[in-house]
């Protein structure tokens, strides 16, 4: 698994932004797959998360109703789709794949690899 997130930038409130996060591997179809996000000086937290197939998903509850988490197996690829953005969703996202056989998880220490991280900035 070789995990690299894409997709972040500068955008202003209410804007939306497109994630993606490619495993070059080739293995991202066995994982449940995670997005996490940190700001400096504060643990990373968990975003968002899908299963294998992709039938189930979860949400912190902040972002509920505003950010949606896809995958494309066929392509390798993880995304999540971010709306309706605030000043307070700015941080390093981060795409994970959890550990082999493991469901939905929020845990950090359920996921096993982890992409480089992208910024995403969102101004008032």
């Amino acid at each position: 698994v070789q995990l690299q997130a894409s997709g972040g930038g500068l955008v202003q409130t209410g804007d939306s932004l497109r994630l993606s996060c490619v495993d070059s591997g080739r293995a991202l179809g066995r994982f449940s797959m995670g997005w996490f996000r940190q700001i400096p000086g504060k643990e990373r937290e968990f975003v968002a998360a899908i299963t294998r197939s992709g039938e189930r998903t979860y949400y912190t509850d902040s972002v509920k109703g505003r950010f949606s988490v896809s995958r494309d197996n066929a392509k390798n690829t993880v995304y999540l789709q971010m709306n309706s953005l605030k000043p307070e969703d700015t941080a390093v996202y981060y795409c994970a794949s959890a550990s082999y056989g493991l469901g939905l998880t929020t845990a950090i220490s359920g996921y096993a690899y982890w992409g480089q991280g992208t910024q995403v900035t969102v101004s008032s």
